[in-house]
């Protein structure tokens, strides 16, 4: 909203320093900075006020160290993240950005299926929340919303490079080179030279018409990827600022990637797809980060407040919708690394005992405990010394994303 005011105010009366609104760089700035003070300042009112109404968490006795005294400590958390993120996008962001309106969709969407979870858990009594088909559905429900802008929207378009052939005189045709603006559904590959892959290629060998195929071939990748991510965080937030700090740190790297591919200059240099309009992401992707580092002076261990359902699950749809809106869906399993592994070790702990119970009539076990952070748990390690080596971990997949820029 300020900036179409301070746009209106440099256009009509060329009021001194407005004009410095159309830089990014600087809205962006403004986002991170507004998304910690709301963190900071307003997050210990909402603490309080979740204490006053008693909104404490029910902790299973999983026979872990110091399990028990994080009983009654308020949950929820995800409210302040939440606000944090939304408030800076509405005051600094363009709104009428097609990627912008994506992402406040998906915020408030897995926010609320979050909050109804938590809610259920709190105020219901009901340990077991929402029920997962329920969150499945809703997972499944944004997926379709944002693949299907992303595939029908004429503003979610790439800049490509073509060959024209240009009569010069009679009989003589030169080949020049142009810019022009597409719709397609080209994504990035990390690491190959020519880097882009089509979804067309799934499609490739389907009976009938292949424009029926394109739409739902792509809107069930965006549901996949959506519902994988989104439950990854949700699983990964188990421990003290493990979800929160490694979140923010996928955030930041992918504002870099936002930034890079909506930026000739920087597109052109690192010749990488140009993803006109994707540069305003930027001023989301702040808020973001600025709002998981708020947070984190609150949720580091010991926790005075969890997130809850209401902040993990709408931070790994966060993830995945931008990921995918800036073509950079493959390097979610980089990128998401500790998300994954944290996903993996759940589905390996149980696929494999129950495969050891149907074999040998007794299940067995990978894994002391899963999900990953709690077997190290059961080792015997110190809770912070297992999130900060997890973060340590999520940065060194950050940085190998980014060398995917140039590595190819």
């Amino acid at each position: 909203m300020l900036f179409y005011l301070f746009e209106y105010l440099d256009k009509a009366f060329d009021f001194p320093g407005a004009g410095v609104f159309r830089f990014i760089s600087f809205r962006a700035a403004m986002a991170i900075i507004t998304s910690l003070v709301i963190s900071l300042l307003f997050g210990k009112k909402i603490i309080a006020m979740l204490h006053r109404k008693q909104v404490g968490e029910s902790i299973r006795d999983l026979g872990l160290e110091g399990q028990k005294e994080k009983e009654g400590t308020p949950t929820m958390g995800g409210l302040i993240i939440l606000s944090a993120i939304l408030i800076p996008t509405l005051l600094f962001a363009r709104i009428a950005n097609v990627y912008i309106i994506i992402m406040l969709i998906s915020t408030v969407w897995l926010g609320a299926i979050g909050f109804l979870d938590d809610y259920i858990k709190v105020f219901r009594k009901n340990k077991k929340g929402l029920a997962g088909k329920f969150k499945i559905a809703g997972q499944i429900g944004l997926g379709l919303i944002v693949g299907g802008i992303l595939y029908f929207s004429d503003s979610v378009i790439v800049r490509e490079d073509v060959i024209l052939a240009t009569p010069v005189i009679e009989n003589s045709i030169a080949n020049t080179s142009a810019s022009i603006d597409i719709k397609s559904t080209k994504t990035t590959i990390p690491f190959l030279k020519n880097n882009e892959f089509n979804y067309e290629y799934l499609i490739s060998a389907l009976p009938g018409d292949q424009e029926i195929w394109l739409p739902i071939v792509f809107i069930l990748a965006v549901i996949l990827i959506v519902t994988a991510v989104s439950n990854g965080a949700n699983i990964t937030d188990g421990i003290d600022g493990l979800a929160t700090g490694t979140s923010a740190i996928i955030g930041a790297t992918l504002g870099i990637f936002a930034y890079v591919s909506g930026n000739t200059i920087f597109a052109d240099y690192l010749n990488i797809m140009y993803i006109p309009n994707t540069g305003e992401l930027l001023v989301f992707m702040s808020a973001f980060v600025g709002a998981c580092v708020g947070f984190l002076w609150y949720n580091a261990y010991p926790a005075q407040v969890f997130m809850g359902d209401t902040g993990s699950l709408a931070l790994g749809g966060i993830i995945a919708v931008f990921a995918i809106s800036i073509r950079k869906e493959l390097l979610i399993p980089i990128i998401c690394g500790v998300f994954l592994v944290e996903n993996l070790s759940v589905m390996m702990q149980v696929s494999y005992f129950k495969y050891t119970k149907k074999r040998f009539g007794e299940g067995r076990r990978i894994f002391k405990m899963s999900p990953l952070h709690h077997h190290f748990q059961k080792l015997g390690y110190n809770e912070s010394k297992i999130v900060t080596r997890f973060w340590i971990v999520g940065i060194f997949l950050a940085v190998l994303s980014i060398i995917t820029l140039k590595l190819r």
